[in-house]
């Protein structure tokens, strides 16, 4: 992936290929670096040089940080830009519903392009969160919510638009907090079948119906969290 680097400011050379990595949409948000060592390796760089470099690409706001010191590739639209966002929520929950129809509209979108251009790479990536999600409910595991933003992400993977993959992934961070609170309202069941017949309609090539079906599992979403929220106003009421 990565080129061996041979001009005099190494550490910018590190930084112009991983960022053209990004830019191309060959790493994505999410995506972790390998670790220092490989990367030494592949760049044939000096680890002053690479950390340099990546450091540099932190405080660009292309890669942060993680737990257990892993590099990952940050979304291009996180921070500043949403941070108004998150401030908005914690004063008024009901805004999660403006953000519900804003999912509603970016999404159907990912499902109609991803119907004409998902690669059987693409396909098979969101089987396989199907099937992850199916033994997940069989075994009785943990609420399947990160299983189940990596199917909608894996969608908008499949467009191969890199902008709106940025993001689909900021806009799951945020949601995922909010709507993760109601997730067990949600049935498996339903849920499954919801997004197996998304992805159906996907492997058919039927853009129209991809559309419809993605939005019909965002309209059952947001009426469980409707729900959730009704009873957490009763339960507060003493009702």
């Amino acid at each position: 992936m990565f080129k061996s680097v041979r001009r005099v400011r190494v550490s910018d050379e590190v930084v112009n290929q991983i960022k053209d990595l990004i830019i191309a949409g060959k790493l994505k948000p999410g995506d972790r670096l390998p670790p220092e060592r490989e990367l030494i390796k592949e760049f044939g760089v000096s680890r002053p040089s690479l950390r340099e470099a990546l450091n540099s690409m932190v405080a660009m706001g292309f890669l942060e940080a993680t737990q257990g010191n892993r590099t990952v590739v940050k979304s291009l639209v996180s921070g500043k830009l949403f941070e108004p966002l998150y401030s908005v929520l914690k004063e008024d929950v009901n805004t999660v519903f403006e953000l519900i129809e804003v999912r509603k509209a970016i999404e159907t979108w990912n499902a109609y392009v991803a119907a004409k251009r998902a690669t059987p790479e693409d396909i098979a990536h969101l089987e396989e969160i199907i099937e992850s999600m199916k033994k997940t409910k069989e075994e009785g595991g943990a609420s399947p919510d990160k299983q189940d933003a990596d199917f909608h992400l894996a969608i908008t993977l499949a467009t191969h638009n890199k902008i709106q993959t940025h993001i689909m992934y900021t806009l799951h961070d945020i949601l995922k907090e909010w709507i993760g609170r109601y997730y067990g309202k949600l049935n498996e069941t339903e849920l499954l079948n919801q997004h197996a017949a998304i992805v159906e309609a996907i492997k058919k090539r039927d853009s129209d119906l991809a559309r419809a079906k993605i939005f019909q599992h965002l309209e059952y979403v947001e009426s469980r969290v409707r729900e959730g929220m009704d009873s957490e106003k009763l339960h507060e009421h003493g009702g």
